[in-house]
């Protein structure tokens, strides 16, 4: 059986961003498994793929062993979300180190090529701003996120050791703040707090200032950049910042939000929620414009507004 005859299989592929692929990669042919244990996916973002023949669902943590043969892995297993940094913080570092040594060996015993998602996490709190992949971090290996930032640190190095030892087809995706369809109305973040505060009519919470700056990518974006990275024959061993480029405060956003959905209930301050929480965020997004001829192309109202409705669609 040839690689392009095995299936594909997408670890965390209920979560948000790995339920928007599978849909992308069922749509372009491929026979897909979606792994996923719900710590943080749900269910209802594959319930309507679980009918299709292409689609194969199995429900187990990524630590354990897997019994199939893929001829590709998107390793996107781990929860995301601030809140999740600490109610989690054992199941992340574990998810992150043992999971993606589990998966590393599993493309290795396949032969199959792996996709393994890090973050803009790693960077911490920038000294370089915007930040390019050469960049090494500034990250508190002690603070509340440290089981997130050094998990997905770990997974780097891990994945690259396994390069350089076994020759392993592994490719790195540093992944900056992602919205869209099929995100957890709870899950803490910035653009679903602020959706589901502005539907409500609530004002928008605003921890400090409001003037951290973030760059907001949309989720098609970032689905269509997994897949030429994937795809191209000279991204084996290399890392890959993917993100939206235009920086925007957190301010902004809430204006934003608050505009397109007509909340008249404006904002609020209060104290920053998380210790170690970055001022700045933004990529330098040129490796990947150079080799991959990939850039975020969804403008941040216009994806606004498809997230917003989508919310609305689920009540």
């Amino acid at each position: 059986m040839s690689k392009s005859d095995k299936p594909v299989l997408i670890t965390g592929g209920a979560g948000f961003i790995g339920s928007n692929l599978c849909r992308r990669l069922l749509a372009a042919g491929k026979q897909v498994v979606c792994l996923d244990n719900f710590l943080s996916g749900q269910r209802e973002n594959i319930a309507e793929l679980e009918g299709e023949a292409a689609f194969r669902f199995i429900e187990q943590d990524v630590v354990d062993e897997v019994e199939i043969t893929p001829g590709e892995i998107y390793h996107l297993a781990s929860p995301a979300s601030p809140k999740d940094f600490e109610e989690l913080a054992l199941e992340i570092a574990r998810v992150n180190s043992q999971g993606t040594m589990n998966m590393l060996e599993l493309a290795r015993r396949s032969g199959a090529r792996i996709l393994v998602a890090s973050t803009s996490e790693i960077y911490g709190e920038p000294l370089e701003h915007p930040q390019k992949e050469s960049y090494f971090g500034n990250v508190n290996s002690r603070g509340p996120r440290a089981p997130y930032d050094e998990g997905k640190r770990f997974a780097e190095a891990v994945s690259m050791a396994y390069y350089r030892k076994y020759g392993l087809d592994v490719r790195l995706v540093r992944i900056f703040n992602t919205y869209g369809p099929r995100m957890r109305a709870d899950d803490g973040r910035v653009v679903t707090n602020f959706i589901t505060q502005a539907l409500a009519g609530k004002p928008l919470t605003l921890y400090g200032k409001g003037d951290q700056t973030r760059s907001f990518c949309y989720v098609d974006d970032l689905v269509e950049g997994f897949l030429r990275v994937m795809d191209n024959q000279q991204a084996a061993g290399e890392v890959f910042n993917l993100g939206n480029e235009g920086e925007y405060s957190v301010r902004e956003l809430a204006e934003m939000v608050n505009k397109l959905i007509g909340n008249k209930a404006g904002t609020r301050d209060l104290p920053l929620l998380h210790e170690d929480d970055p001022t700045r965020r933004c990529p330098d997004a040129s490796k990947a414009k150079e080799l991959l001829a990939w850039q975020a192309a969804v403008p941040l109202e216009e994806g606004l507004k498809r997230t917003i409705e989508w919310f609305k669609s689920i009540g």
